[in-house]
């Protein structure tokens, strides 16, 4: 049987053997600094394959750099030996039940570039969006410190947050010398990390404003390629009333395809709906039953309903549509022609007059003649009373709810902050959180209900985006998934969330979605009888494996009587499960069945995909009833089997019930 590796792979061994596939004569052998042979790329070899100019040394070039960027890079390849531990007390099933453990959706605390790299292997292409909320590196945000930034004795000095393993915050004072660097070198792994995680038709987007929005573009274009780039949003605040020259009061969205070949491959196209479509078709069923028809009256009744919504509001879109039939709302799209001409001209006959029009009909909308009888043929095209008049469109509401979404939005912080503290019985427990609203519009633009798609947040803070995801498919019946990841960062001592008892921003968040939940199933029983509110609670953590697991080397022979085991004392079977699952790239949401056979704790994850036991003492009767269930995969502990006879037996037990069966342990 095969040993798991049970750490993340070394993502620059990994892309040498890609190089090394696609051009094995590059391959050489070269001696470091240290004079110990190594593996080499041969740069000509590479110049002759490709047949293109390589550059070198310090020949000028177009790039954008800062100090420690190479770090940056080596740190987001580098491996890790780290663990998701499940927290089932802090979890909540998917029906809201307390300590439940079904629910699809997840929250991991922890660092978020070492969840970025635990998740490689598990969620490798399978997020369909992700959306995060980065520090703005305004000089009073946190960031992370990695490795390289500075000491710990120095961070120490000046934060104080920190712990054994080397996790640590520290603010980022715009008197700092390595102000933007440190900014940068925290962004740059973790976006490197993540673009491996989207589909190939996925998206990402990333809030930010002035201070580092044409920093993070760069860093966006090389990361994801300049061709990829899909826009910037444009997002109106609330404004500063202490502004000595403009009052800035607004904030932008990268938004990048993960492929944009991919996206115009497909054929996709983007559409989101328009706010108070719904309330418009009921309002119109309701008039139009109440006046039998009587188009003028159900017009007036519409014209009521436009108006009764605030100025800014952004249903007041729908106020054109005041003109009414039996279809629905229409409004009068104007001249048909493009002003000025353009494009190519048809002539088209009148439908009462049979006539031809005299004046011709240019294709700026329509590019061929075939595609504007059809749209004359579905009643788009309205006509005058006779042949002189110029044909005009006519847009219906209900087979118009869709656009494409505008860059520019209006979006106030102080509705997102007032929403936010009614879920917290009046408390602002949490500065600045974002809109659900907007979330969920972005949401819903590019997820399909019913895929199943996964949405990632992995600076979630206050877990807006969790909120988001849930509101939606309760709007609309789908089954959208979510992952949040977040620090357990500290809350102020002096701070309203602790006073509340919020210790730091995940308790807030877990408390958020729970309570997000609740509301949403409350004011919708029967629609949301299915609706997935919990979430399984994983913690990043040291590995559960002792040191001798990854380097028996720097072990002496006569301490191995001492290591009855290779895990630790302190973890559980459900701690090693979760580690085997991201070892074998499961679905951290899978569901999990716990039995009993022959006495021992055994797991069955996703229907039979993969079959656990990490008891002690496992005998032939325990072996072969899992043998039977013909799983893909089986794991135990390299101790499990209960004696030499049940060892010698095992590789036939599973060739004769079930030799397709992955045998690995740990």
């Amino acid at each position: 049987m095969d040993k798991l590796k049970m750490q993340t792979p070394n993502r620059a061994d990994d892309n040498f053997k890609k190089l090394a596939a696609l051009f094995p004569n590059a391959v050489t052998e070269t001696v470091d600094e240290n004079g110990v042979v190594v593996r080499a790329i041969d740069k000509d070899v590479l110049m002759q394959e490709m047949n293109t100019t390589v550059v070198d040394g310090k020949e000028e070039r177009y790039q954008f750099t800062w100090p420690d960027k190479k770090k940056s890079v080596l740190l987001a390849n580098a491996p890790i030996a780290k663990t998701l531990r499940p927290c089932m007390v802090e979890s909540m099933g998917k029906d809201g039940t307390p300590g439940g453990f079904a629910s699809e959706n997840l929250y991991i605390e922890g660092d978020n570039l070492e969840v970025l790299k635990l998740l490689q292997e598990t969620y490798l292409g399978k997020i369909k969006m992700i959306y995060i909320d980065p520090p703005y590196n305004t000089g009073n945000d946190f960031v992370y410190e990695d490795d390289f930034a500075q000491s710990t004795e120095e961070y120490l000095a000046n934060s104080g947050q920190y712990d054994e393993e080397g996790n640590r915050l520290v603010k980022n004072m715009d008197t700092n010398g390595r102000f933007h660097t440190d900014w940068l070198n925290m962004i740059y792994p973790r976006l490197k990390l993540a673009k491996d995680l989207l589909t190939e038709d996925g998206v990402i987007f990333i809030s930010i404003d002035d201070a580092e929005l044409y920093n993070l573009k760069k860093i966006c274009d090389e990361v994801y390629g300049e061709e990829n780039y899909v826009a910037t949003l444009v997002y109106d605040k609330n404004r500063k009333n202490d502004a000595k020259y403009f009052s800035v009061g607004h904030e932008y969205m990268l938004v990048y395809f993960r492929s944009a070949a991919t996206i115009y491959e497909m054929g996709i196209i983007l559409r989101a709906s328009k706010e108070g479509i719904d309330e418009v078709k009921e309002e119109f069923q309701r008039l139009r039953t109440l006046y039998n028809d009587d188009w003028t009256k159900v017009s007036e009744g519409l014209k009521a309903l436009y108006a009764s919504w605030p100025a800014d509001d952004p249903r007041k879109s729908l106020a054109r549509f005041t003109r009414v039939d039996e279809n629905g709302p229409y409004r009068d799209d104007g001249n048909i022609n493009w002003p000025g001409g353009g494009g190519p001209m048809y002539d088209v006959i009148h439908p009462i007059t049979g006539k031809v029009c005299k004046k011709p009909v240019s294709g700026w909308r329509y590019p061929t003649l075939e595609r504007l009888k059809e749209e004359i043929d579905k009643g788009h095209v309205v006509f005058g009373k006779d042949e002189t008049t110029v044909p005009r469109i006519r847009m219906n509401l209900f087979e118009a709810d869709k656009e494409v979404m505008r860059s520019v939005h209006f979006s106030y912080a102080q509705t997102a902050t007032n929403e936010f503290t009614k879920i917290f019985d009046g408390k602002r427990i949490f500065d600045n959180p974002k809109s659900v609203a907007d979330i969920k519009k972005l949401i819903e633009y590019v997820t399909t209900k019913n895929g199943g798609d996964v949405v990632l947040d992995f600076f979630s803070g206050s877990a807006t985006t969790a909120h988001a995801v849930m509101q939606l498919n309760a709007e609309d019946d789908g089954n959208r998934k979510f992952i949040m990841v977040q620090l357990p960062e500290e809350t102020d001592g002096k701070s309203e969330a602790y006073k509340a008892g919020y210790k730091n921003i995940c308790e807030i968040g877990k408390e958020r979605i729970r309570r997000a939940g609740a509301k949403i199933k409350e004011e919708n029983p029967l629609g949301t009888m299915d609706l997935d509110v919990g979430f399984r609670v994983l913690k990043c953590d040291t590995t559960n494996m002792k040191n001798v697991y990854y380097h028996p080397d720097e072990y002496n022979a006569n301490l191995f009587d001492m290591l009855e085991d290779n895990i630790k004392e302190d973890r559980t079977p459900e701690d090693l499960l979760f580690q085997v699952m991201l070892d074998l790239g499961v679905l951290l949401s899978s569901k999990i069945e716990q039995t009993e056979i022959a006495g021992k704790k055994v797991f069955n994850v996703a229907d039979n995909f993969l079959i656990a036991c990490f008891d002690a003492n496992v005998t032939e009767e325990t072996i072969t009833a899992i043998a039977k269930q013909k799983p893909y995969y089986f794991v135990m502990r390299d101790s499990s089997l209960a004696n030499d006879s049940v060892a010698a037996n095992f590789d036939q037990i599973f060739a004769t019930y079930s030799p397709e069966t992955t045998r690995k342990v740990l």
